[in-house]
């Protein structure tokens, strides 16, 4: 049957429309780019979808020095404006709500009069911006040239004043992009402003979580007069200054005897004592030597998973996102081990200690990324996150600096630390105690909430495969609110736990787990039509009874998304799911449906762009592909389990042609580099579509030439001749080492000692990778 169906297809795709994009890369053949960095353009994701920005990091980097547009919006830099209100310390990567945007320097000129951004703010032109990985500068419409680079912990400034009269630097360290709530600053000496400042209340979702930065900022120029402000008002000669109902900050006068002013501020989020230490030990030897260092740990960050082939527009978009994919999590260290937890205390630590965790969105795709790259900083990073539930007693869910937001639903943190442990990155006794604090989470829930809320639907869920959904507002009821969404991540996690209970050998535990696999058909509905199919998970209330609207398109307790996106969030155990759906041809039926396959096999871009989900925040009331959020971007490989993994190649060039090389060249919200990373994957031809398997799928690569360098480990080549991301292209055979490969899925393990894996492609759907199916979690 599947060759009948393939020959009909290939018939049918003879005259398929191709997509043009940019012009082709030369004859000679597919070569790496020397310098990956001048393919990298910070300004893609800009706008007001994307919400990235520009500006100055390392890899990892706790500081992200970048210009602000504005001020409480999700990104404090919209590419659309051409007003800077300065450049502060602290950002995060494609967030949807505001915050952060920590300690903002802004060179003036002239008498200082004014403590309002609004009045001081100074009009650029993006003609005049230069953008590189680990640098932004500006020339800005008044005169002054604004650089920034950055080390790891510090941001290195350099402002040129078109002289002949007084040079100042303003420094806001009250007002941020999110919600401060407390902060001073002082004036020490005649060369160096330091201060702190205590924010939070990201997405408003509890309102509780708190952080504390400090910085030390030292200027390589005296200063010849100074003054504070609290508020609007300014006091000359003042050297320090508190919060007051709006602001707070310093001004410093310099001479106009020199043209230029230099700081080196160092970040802290233990003490001002710490951001003196990080300013200290990572003080560069000049502005430009921090620029190249910064520069060349980008250019060997971005060698790490280098490809060659497509066209120019086609690498720019590829090494654009594996940037963006590397930015998070934070390192949130000091440079002697110190870090503050989540007791409010300070603490040390033998390994880098990370935080900005958007585990609900990163471990979908980005956490496998920087797994497979740095398994020694995902090994870090993993243990941050037992350090997290031993200093303030549970697991986060989207953890903010040193506060837990609660932000978000279901369990992401358990299946983002067991693809972790499936990695054999963690020693025993770091899984064991991890895994003590995941069973903890997935059975019983905070009896204290003033921090975590924790599986608030544990109660309902634990004792009857479902969460009972409740609409009432307050701290308590997150996971009831979102219960038919929640009750699925509940599930997929529980799963990813259970093999991690067998690998430890805890049997027993690992039964009970692995018995709430299924616990997503506990929500199927076989009443509901939809579309021509019937049967749709739907939110159920403790009783059992249907909640809300039945329409599988309306989103009645199911987080930004809605039953027709989230159906296919049971991949843990796809014959189970797909035998809700009538089996695997319905299941495939349904997919095409979902995807507008008819369409899209003769205008991939067509369908992309009319047929989809469009809009970052467009989550609602809609059956199609939501490429811009989170829930189904593993749909397009669940084709591997109906037998058409062709179809998911298909899939994926046709959600190339939403990313572009602009400004405005992403969908939807980065989330700490998760849309980028998954289009990384994409692109690359490799996937992780079970979070915590360890289980990669296959697809036919966009380039000709892929290679993956992981850190201490052993080199894997990919190779697709005549790969082309501007046509439907199918997979026709694989071939790892000199062995014939016939799966559609490929192990970790077995993808690091692949050494090199070689895909012949054809221009109509083939049969490869349909003998047997990826195997269940």
């Amino acid at each position: 049957m599947m060759r009948t169906r393939t020959r009909v297809l290939a018939t049918l795709l003879a005259g398929a429309t191709t997509m043009a994009l940019a012009t082709p890369a030369r004859a000679a053949g597919p070569r790496f780019a020397d310098d990956p960095t001048t393919l990298v353009d910070t300004s893609i994701g800009n706008n007001g979808d994307g919400t990235t920005f520009p500006g100055a990091t390392t890899p990892f980097g706790m500081v992200q020095l970048s210009p602000d547009t504005q001020l409480k919006k999700y990104a404090s830099y919209d590419y659309a404006q051409d007003t800077t209100l300065g450049f502060s310390h602290t950002h995060l990567s494609g967030v949807g709500c505001q915050t952060m945007g920590n300690f903002r320097f802004m060179p003036t000129t002239g008498a200082v009069t004014s403590s309002d951004p609004a009045q001081y703010g100074a009009k650029f032109s993006h003609a005049n911006e230069t953008r590189q990985p680990g640098y932004y500068g500006v020339k800005l419409d008044n005169g002054i040239e604004a650089e920034l680079t950055a080390t790891q912990r510090t941001g290195q400034h350099r402002y040129t004043f078109p002289g002949k009269t007084s040079e100042n630097v303003l420094i806001e360290v009250g007002e941020s992009n999110g919600y401060t709530y407390a902060g001073d600053v002082h004036v020490v000496g005649d060369d160096t402003v330091e201060g702190w400042l205590q924010g939070g209340n990201f997405c408003w979702e509890t309102q509780k979580e708190r952080y504390k930065v400090f910085f030390s900022a030292k200027f390589d120029r005296k200063f010849t007069s100074f003054g504070t402000w609290t508020d609007n008002k300014l006091t000359p000669n003042q050297r320090d200054a508190e919060l007051g109902s709006q602001r707070t900050g310093a001004w410093l006068t310099f001479g106009s005897d020199k043209s230029q002013v230099g700081a080196s501020v160092g970040l802290s989020y233990t003490s001002i004592d710490g951001a003196r230490l990080n300013r200290g030990a990572e003080q560069p030897k000049s502005f430009d030597k921090a620029r190249k260092a910064a520069h060349d740990t980008w250019r060997d960050e971005l060698n790490r998973m280098r490809v060659a082939g497509g066209t120019t527009a086609d690498q720019r978009t590829y090494y654009s996102a594996l940037y963006r994919s590397l930015l998070h999590p934070s390192v949130g260290s000091d440079v002697d081990g110190s870090y503050r937890g989540f007791d409010d205390k300070v603490h040390r630590s033998r390994d880098t200690y990370y935080q900005m965790f958007s585990l609900w969105d990163t471990y979908r795709s980005q956490n496998q990324l920087v797994a497979l790259l740095h398994p020694d900083k995902a090994a870090d990073m993993t243990k941050s996150i037992l350090k997290v539930y031993q200093d303030g007693g549970w697991v986060p869910r989207w953890a903010l600096a040193g506060g837990e937001t609660n932000v978000m639903s279901g369990d992401p943190v358990t299946p983002w630390v067991v693809d972790n442990y499936r990695r054999g990155i963690l020693d025993d006794k770091t899984a064991r105690q991890l895994f003590d604090a995941l069973w903890r989470n997935a059975n019983e829930v905070p009896a204290d909430q003033s921090i975590f809320r924790g599986r608030d639907g544990n109660p309902t869920y634990v004792k009857n495969g479902w969460i009972g959904y409740q609409d009432l507002p307050g701290y308590t009821y997150g996971d009831t609110r979102q219960a038919g969404s929640a009750t699925l991540e509940y599930a997929l996690a529980d799963c990813a736990l259970s093999t991690m209970a067998s690998g430890l050998g805890y049997r027993d535990k690992a039964a009970t787990l692995s018995a709430r696999c299924g616990n997503f058909a506990k929500l199927w509905d076989t009443s509901v039509d939809s579309h021509g199919f019937t049967g749709f998970p739907r939110t159920r209330a403790a009783d059992g009874t249907g909640v809300g609207d039945p329409d599988p398109a309306q989103s009645t307790g199911f987080h930004e998304g809605t039953p027709w996106q989230y159906q296919w969030l049971a991949q843990q155990d796809t014959a189970k799911l797909f035998g809700l759906m009538g089996g695997p041809a319905q299941a495939e039926k349904r997919l095409d449906t979902f995807f507008d396959m008819p369409l899209l096999l003769t205008d991939p871009a067509k369908a992309a762009a009319d047929s989809w989900v469009h809009g970052a925040y467009d989550y609602h009331n809609n059956f199609a592909f939501n490429p811009n959020n989170e829930p189904d971007l593993h749909a397009p490989w669940m084709y591997s389990w109906t037998g058409a993994p062709w179809k998911t190649s298909a899939v994926l060039r046709a959600a190339r042609t939403l990313f572009t090389d602009t400004p405005y060249g992403m969908p939807g919200n980065d989330d700490l580099g998760t849309i980028s990373s998954w289009l990384v994957f994409g692109m690359t031809g490799v996937f992780e579509a079970q979070p915590g398997s360890g289980t990669y799928l296959l697809s036919t690569p966009m380039f000709e030439k892929v290679e993956i360098r992981p850190a201490g480990g052993r080199k894997i080549e990919i190779e697709a001749p005549g790969a082309s991301a501007a046509k439907l292209q199918y997979t026709k055979d694989v071939q790892v080492g000199h062995r014939t490969y016939d799966r559609s899925w490929i192990s970790h393990a077995d993808l690091l000692r692949a050494g090199k894996i070689r895909f012949t492609l054809s221009d109509t759907p083939t049969a490869w990778g349909t003998k047997t199916a990826p195997p269940a979690m």
